[in-house]
């Protein structure tokens, strides 16, 4: 096996938005002044989480953790040109801050309620919803069967998803990270620590650290260091379609109580939902579940917006969920058997909004050995050594 030139301080295994967060983070550090080199099979990130996502950030989660790093996302969204700029150039995000919306009836009301308390005492701008109040804003929705709703306010929309990525790998690059088209086949380990990698190429190289960004392919990745990953691909349809008679408004990001969610992309509509049989698919199972759409997301979709009978889809694709089946929460951190092994995965559908928040906390551990901005250590690999589930009850 040829060796690269040289080894490097810290390898990323993915490329796509939490490896190049990663990647950002620490070449931005002006206490790290390691190598980083960036291992992505696909240049294109076609067929990555990154570009196949829905593309959303919210504030509206179950658990202190995720609300902040959320938090710390929108806070750098603000200031993107700014923390990305190359040549005074950054990708356009493209931000709209429509909001959240969740929806629930008599059944879901109580997590409802105790979310909106944590998210309050967390500082979010969030506000629980009567059915009147509910219709009295969304004069296009049926709400007769609703408890209530919890709308974000403030800080919640959609944006660009490879423009997000795209900022975060340029600013890397300028300062200094390599990126290779490659995949890691293997990691080698000597005293119980990571010393290199091998890749498909026939190439190897040392390394002082190894970052597990590989999304659906983590826990491939996690093997070849004998650790386990209960993370898994799970497939998600994503259906754009026209609608015949206007809403008169834009709607928020919409998670109907039947789990089918609807977001607007102007002059057309996003919707999805979890599947029925929503098990593991193989990582390169990318078949759009067409009956889905027919089945279960269009008569959801008709009855919450009387409206929405009458649609055409226009195109539709699908990506992959790294999904923890443990707790549906990301794992971030060092292994403790295989110290500078670090887990960045399993974030099971909000990794992209989550991205400068765990990739500003993996380049502190890497950096300090410890969190410095926001701790982290709830989401470590501990808690999948001892079969505890961590929960993050607001899934979509």
């Amino acid at each position: 096996m040829t060796s690269i030139a040289h080894g490097y301080d810290v390898v990323i295994a993915g490329g796509a938005v939490m490896g190049s967060s990663t990647a950002y983070f620490l070449s931005e550090n002006p206490d790290f002044d390691g190598s980083v080199l960036v291992v992505e099979p696909d240049p294109t990130y076609a067929r990555s989480s990154t570009a196949l996502s829905a593309a959303s950030v919210r504030h509206q989660f179950s658990n202190p953790v995720n609300i902040a790093i959320s938090q710390f996302c929108t806070e750098f969204i603000a200031d993107f040109h700014h923390n990305v700029e190359v040549d005074g150039e950054s990708p356009d995000l493209g931000f709209r801050e429509t909001g959240y919306l969740f929806l629930a009836t008599d059944a879901g009301m109580a997590t409802l309620d105790r979310n909106h308390d944590v998210q309050q005492s967390c500082g979010v701008d969030v506000s629980l919803l009567t059915p009147d109040e509910t219709q009295r804003r969304y004069p296009y929705m049926f709400t007769d069967d609703l408890a209530g709703a919890s709308i974000g306010e403030r800080n919640e929309g959609t944006l660009d998803a490879n423009s997000l990525m795209q900022g975060f790998r340029r600013r890397a690059r300028h300062n200094g990270v390599e990126y290779l088209t490659d995949s890691v086949i293997g990691v080698t380990t000597d005293g119980g620590l990571v010393s290199g990698v091998e890749l498909a190429s026939g190439r190897s190289t040392s390394c002082g650290a190894i970052v597990n960004c590989a999304g659906p392919h983590g826990s491939v990745i996690a093997s070849m260091a004998g650790l386990e990953l209960p993370v898994e691909p799970r497939q998600r349809s994503v259906f754009l379609f026209d609608c015949r008679e206007p809403l008169g408004q834009t709607p928020p990001l919409t998670i109907d109580t039947s789990g089918v969610w609807i977001r607007s992309e102007p002059p057309y509509y996003l919707a999805g939902g979890i599947p029925v049989d929503d098990t593991r698919v193989d990582h390169d199972d990318f078949r759009v579940r067409h009956g889905e759409f027919t089945d279960q997301i269009w008569p959801a979709l008709a009855h919450r917006i009387p409206q929405f009978d009458k649609i055409s889809v226009k195109r539709s694709w699908a990506g992959h969920y790294a999904y923890n089946t443990l707790d549906h929460n990301a794992v971030v951190g060092p292994a403790p058997a295989v110290p500078n092994f670090i887990f960045a995965n399993g974030f099971s559908g909000h990794g992209l909004q989550q991205s400068a928040g765990v990739g500003r906390g993996v380049s502190e551990l890497i950096c300090y050995g410890e969190y410095r901005s926001l701790d982290l250590s709830e989401l470590g690999y501990q808690r999948i050594l001892e079969r505890r589930p961590f929960t993050e009850d607001a899934i979509i």
